[in-house]
């Protein structure tokens, strides 16, 4: 089919580069240029760098809404627009263009998880499961039927690693979605209204370590965290994102204190501790618990606590 895709970031440009290699690709939509990391100039997105490497056209322009971007969407004449986390709304204007409609890669069980950040709160929530459902996209917010729909137990699984195995599924399930449009025997599911929640965009500093929350809420912070939105503490008056931790239900610690032992670093939470694994300290490189004590005699000592 003659496509134009839409989307940002890496999981969108996974998908692209499946259906790239199936579907004849005419234009890629993708968010301008922007500071993507601190204190570094502007980067493009993940999606229009791989589109560059596959030689296809991109465009990049700050809203849809545009008459003159719709017309020059239009001329381009697509039998479908794809969308994967593009980041922007499609107003009816762009949803009317293609005859075969707008698919959207959704990385979540519709109608559980509307909205920006579905694979983040989907672990936050500790669901045991995630997917992708291929939606018919309309002017609401993800509230359109669906044709297919994937899942995959989550457990232990971080946000990393959750979207890179949600990118390969929603390529496929996109490439089968397609076929099934192409021949006429799709079959679209409606959402189930009483079912919805609502993933909103996680907001600065929600993932950050608390003493005064639950190991496993620390722990599923950890798990949902990367690099725009890390899980961050202070441990001894030292700033630290954690990397990587676990439940550690035999060891016995004190809320808010530090337990170095038997060459385990255990934070200690409302409820029990909190086993870090892997850390890195500002200004340092990425470590593991020894080296962090290593360097920290109040660590070793027994005499840390560790905050907010």
């Amino acid at each position: 089919m003659r496509v134009v895709f839409m989307g940002t970031p890496a999981l969108a440009a996974t998908i692209l580069e499946e259906l790239a290699q199936v579907h004849e690709v005419v234009c890629v939509y993708t968010r301008p240029d922007a500071v993507r990391k601190r204190g570094c100039d502007l980067v493009p997105s993940p999606v229009k760098e791989r589109a560059q490497q596959l030689e296809i056209e991109v465009r990049t322009p700050a809203t849809l809404r545009d008459a003159a971007v719709q017309n020059e969407l239009a001329q381009l004449a697509p039998e479908v627009i794809c969308v994967a986390a593009y980041g922007a709304i499609l107003p009816k204007e762009v949803l009317d263009i293609p005859p075969a409609g707008c698919l959207n890669v959704h990385a979540s069980l519709l109608p559980r998880w509307r909205g920006a950040a579905p694979i983040q709160r989907a672990i936050l929530a500790g669901d045991e499961e995630a997917g992708v459902c291929i939606m018919r996209m309309e002017e609401g917010l993800d509230t359109g039927a669906y044709c297919i729909s994937r899942r995959i137990p989550i457990a232990g699984m971080n946000a990393d690693a959750l979207t890179a195995e949600l990118a390969d599924l929603g390529a496929r399930a996109l490439l089968t979605a397609l076929e099934q449009v192409q021949t006429g025997n799709v079959c679209w599911t409606e959402q189930d209204e009483t079912s919805v929640t609502y993933a909103d965009k996680i907001e600065k500093a929600e993932l950050a370590l608390d003493p005064d929350v639950d190991a496993r809420v620390n722990a599923r912070r950890v798990l949902a965290s990367d690099d725009a939105h890390p899980a961050r503490c202070t441990i001894a008056g030292k700033g630290v994102r954690i990397m990587a931790a676990a439940l550690a239900d035999a060891a016995k610690v004190a809320t808010g204190k530090v337990l170095f032992e038997q060459k385990r670093l255990y934070l200690g939470c409302a409820d029990g501790p909190l086993e870090v694994l892997e850390l890195k300290p500002d200004g340092k490189r990425q470590m593991d618990a020894v080296g962090f004590a290593a360097g920290n005699a109040e660590v070793r000592a027994g005499e840390a606590r560790w905050s907010v």
